[in-house]
């Protein structure tokens, strides 16, 4: 697939947009509109402090589904931008579903404080311990399901791996993962080469997106020994479109269920950014939270970015 760096830029500038706070609890009784466009509803996203059904303090996990759902978004975005589509989904489905902003640089104030996932993943990965600890403290639950996306799916491993994660997490569903890394998304495009800047070094505004890539540090701990943890039920969705995560191979690791929408969806286009509202992979996601679940995944034309309508019935 071509890229579109200019395309990008202008996405990845509009997710920061901020604007009138609106409350994600404010409807809980309603069921929520589910968008599968990520560009338009991710700038909506932008004047939000909340994804639709998100957040909400008060939620009780049912017996259905006991656990609660953390969404970790990836990174340039926000706990808002990044899951315009799963915030309301999961909600209707009846889980609590919760959502953090993490590693945020504030240096450049205003105008850089909208941008998650900026810092070490490490130090990132202590925000998450602490969410998802104070999400068990108001549920009552033991443990929760991880839902991410691109970084948001492997900075959590490091929560997992190294800060006792692993008793807290049952399973760790990830959307555009890069589990060996990126050639491109991170390290180059996004960071280290555009600054003449060797890996895993002082990116400016992105210190997280030198550590993508395959000879990190970051990443070299956490293959070592194997990325899956015992007790805990992976599933990877990759798309063959993915412009950010070369190849997208990356995202398929022994020991996990490894999903590539194509292979059962061929008019699906979805690529890195609309992978995140994409309805076919929705199905997916919702398969692995419930395995039990007998509704199909089914197929549809996906476009990128711009997404399209759900699989029929």
């Amino acid at each position: 697939m071509r890229r579109l760096p200019t395309v990008l830029v202008v996405l990845l500038t509009a997710l920061g947009l901020t604007g009138a706070l609106l409350p994600a609890g404010a409807v809980a009784a309603e069921r929520y509109p589910v968008p599968y466009n990520f560009l338009p509803y991710a700038l909506l996203g932008g004047a939000q402090s909340d994804a639709p059904g998100t957040n909400d303090w008060d939620c009780r996990p049912s017996r259905r589904h006991p656990r609660p759902v953390v969404l970790v978004h990836g990174t340039f975005g926000n706990r808002a931008t990044n899951w315009q589509t799963y915030g309301p989904l999961l909600a209707n489905e009846g889980y609590c579903v919760f959502a953090l902003t993490y590693g945020v640089d504030d240096v450049g104030g205003p105008a850089t404080e909208v941008f998650g996932g900026m810092r070490r993943m490490q130090s990132s990965a202590r925000e998450l311990k602490r969410f998802v600890g104070d999400v068990r403290r108001a549920t009552g639950a033991r443990k929760v399901d991880l839902v991410g996306h691109s970084q948001g799916t492997l900075m959590p491993s490091w929560y997992v791996k190294f800060l006792g994660g692993a008793e807290h997490v049952k399973r760790y569903v990830s959307i555009a993962p890069l589990w060996h890394g990126t050639e491109v998304g991170g390290a180059a495009a996004l960071a280290g080469s555009a600054f003449g800047m060797p890996v895993d070094s002082s990116v400016p505004f992105c210190v997280a997106c030198g550590q993508f890539s395959p000879d990190s540090r970051f990443l070299r701990r956490i293959r070592r020994g194997g990325v899956a943890v015992e007790g805990i039920d992976y599933t990877n969705i990759v798309t063959r479109y993915d412009e950010l995560v070369v190849p997208h191979t990356s995202g398929i690791e022994r020991g996990m269920t490894n999903i590539v929408v194509q292979d059962e969806c061929a008019t699906d286009y979805a690529e890195h950014f609309q992978i995140v509202a994409d309805p076919v992979a929705a199905g997916h996601v919702l398969h692995a939270l419930d395995p039990q679940r007998r509704t199909p995944v089914g197929c549809s034309v996906v476009l990128p970015f711009v997404g399209g309508p759900p699989p029929a019935g």
